[in-house]
Parts: C-alpha cells; sequence; structure tokens
C-alpha cells in the first residue's frame, strides 16, 4: 500500500466520521457464484473524479464489465445516487457487485445494541447499487491495540454480516499490510480476524500485494485459510524508488508476486470468485493504458 493509499484511507475515515473448518466446507456455505474480473476505481482515482462517465466509458472500451468503487460520500457513488449509477454503469454494460466503504466504531451503537443510520444507509445503498459484497477496508488503531476491543469489534462484524445478509449481501474485509505486522498477543491481526469471524457471514478480499509490505505472502495464508477468500485484489509489486514503503504495484506480471500461481490457488482452493484488479502506482505510465495491460495480461491467463 503506497503512501497515497495510506493517505485516501485516512481521508475516508474522517469523512465517514461525520455522516477453522476445511476450504470444501467453507466454500459450501453459501451458493456458487459466477467468477468474475473486475477492477477497483481507485486505479484510476484521478480520472474517475475528473470525469466519472468518461471513464468508465473507457473502461468498458478495454473490456471490463465489473468495477468495485472507492468512494461512497453523502449517499453517493462518484457524485451519483445508487440508482443513477446503477443506471449510469447499465448503460455501458457494467455491473457493480463490490465496493469499499471503511466501517467505524461509530457506525455501531453499543447503548441500542445497533448499526447507526448512516451505516444502514450504506447498506441499503449497497444493494440498490447491486453489490454481492460490502468490503471495509480498514481498522481503526484503538481496536488494533486492545484485545478485548477486537474480539468485541470481531462481533460486530459478523453481525454486520447478518446485516447486509438480510439484503442478499456478505460484508468483507479487506488487508493492507498492518494486518500482518503488527501483532496483538503475540498473534498477528489477520489471524484474529479470520478466527474470531464467521465465513459464512463475513468474507475476506485478500490484497496480495499490501501484505508483502508487512512482511507476509499471499501463497502462505491462502494455505493456512482455504475457502476464505472469495474475493481477491489482483496486484503485483516492485521495489519502490520512493520513501514510505519498500513495495508499490505495478504491471501484473512484472514484479515479485507470482500472481497467476496466486490466481489458480484462489480458484482451485481459496474460494475466489471475484478477481478484482488493483494498480496504485505506475510508473510513469498513463493509469488508463496500464489498465488495458492488466486486462489483457488476466485474459491471457485465462481469467476474464
Amino acid at each position: 500500500m503506497n503512501n497515497s493509499r495510506r493517505s485516501f484511507l485516512r481521508n475516508s475515515v474522517l469523512g465517514l466520521a461525520g455522516v477453522a473448518a476445511s476450504g470444501n466446507r467453507l466454500m459450501a456455505l453459501s451458493p456458487a457464484r459466477k467468477e468474475i474480473v473486475g477492477l477497483q476505481l481507485y486505479s484510476v482515482r484521478r480520472e474517475m473524479s475528473a470525469s466519472p462517465l468518461d471513464t468508465l466509458t473507457h473502461l468498458a472500451r478495454i473490456g471490463y464489465k465489473y468495477v468495485e468503487h472507492a468512494n461512497y460520500v453523502d449517499r453517493k457513488f462518484y457524485g451519483y445516487p445508487a440508482a443513477e449509477f446503477k443506471k449510469v454503469l447499465s448503460d455501458l454494460g457494467m455491473k457493480m457487485p463490490t465496493g469499499h466503504t471503511v466501517f467505524l466504531k461509530e457506525h455501531w451503537d453499543e447503548s441500542k445494541k445497533d448499526f447507526s443510520d448512516s451505516w444502514k444507509a450504506t447498506v441499503e445503498d449497497a444493494a440498490i447499487v447491486g453489490q454481492e459484497f460490502v468490503i471495509s477496508p480498514f481498522l481503526e488503531q484503538s481496536i488494533r491495540k486492545d484485545y478485548n476491543e477486537m474480539l468485541r469489534y470481531m462481533d460486530i462484524f459478523n453481525k454486520c454480516g447478518e446485516l447486509c445478509k438480510r439484503s442478499g449481501m456478505r460484508f468483507g474485509y479487506h488487508n493492507h499490510d498492518f494486518e500482518f505486522s503488527e501483532l496483538l498477543n503475540n498473534v498477528p491481526l489477520y489471524d484474529h480476524i479470520l478466527k474470531n469471524t464467521d465465513p459464512s457471514l463475513v468474507i475476506q478480499q485478500l490484497d496480495i500485494g499490501n501484505m508483502y509490505n508487512g512482511g507476509a505472502k499471499a501463497l502462505d495464508i491462502m494455505n493456512r485459510y482455504p475457502g476464505r477468500f472469495q474475493s481477491m485484489h489482483v496486484k503485483d509489486e516492485i521495489e519502490s524508488t520512493r520513501k514510505g514503503e519498500k513495495y508499490e504495484s505495478t504491471i501484473l506480471g512484472s514484479g515479485i508476486v507470482p500472481v497467476k500461481e496466486v490466481l489458480d490457488l484462489g480458484r482451485k482452493s481459496g474460494g475466489t470468485v471475484h478477481f478484482i484488479i488493483e494498480q496504485e502506482a505506475y510508473q510513469r505510465k498513463p493509469p488508463i493504458d496500464c489498465m488495458k495491460e492488466n486486462y489483457a495480461i488476466m485474459k491471457k491467463w485465462g481469467y476474464k
């Protein structure tokens, strides 16, 4: 995860503040879903900020049929209410079965044992736009430092899964790097997350690139927790020349991540049905051109 992505998540959190069983058994907990290849729209964040419609049109021409959002503010996706954004996508032959919205502690009212109205609206809008997965990509620092709070929060994750399930969706969590580098009771945070969430209610979106900055590798995690990764951020990494983090993302197949091997394991035993391309750094190439290359590589590998 590069510094711009980290800043984006922190800003998202501030913005939102206002408003081990067998793999076969785990995969059997939900009905079979169609395998898709999509794009995390953070990959073209500047283009989406400047002109969502033109950017989506360009992506549709490349061949993308599925996208994942990283922008939900004041009950709007990239400036469009849910029903309108769904129509924009539909008119381009596209769908948005998944999206990122940070779930915060304030979205759960402990006194009422219920979710806040703002989070209920988030889930409602996700259902309107046609999402299958409602994914939170962050854990607040206070949760990461307190074991009892961590366990309580994972129970709330399960409750959020129940809330999403009532609308025909699943709740999910997306990793970055700290889940592997930070320990709680001498155990990596990611192990706490997987061991204390119900896989029938909470899916995991494994970002196969972010974890490198946390000292972890996707193949190791997937072999340890088969069937847990219904969604995957497909990403490659190279050593970064910029300050901050050791690795930055790059064109698929040109870095140090064995991407094709990870994809195949996800398809075979990871339970993966959503393969979501993401690239956050471009090595001076236009982002749209990178997304075209990535899509072609996925097709060559048999993912389309």
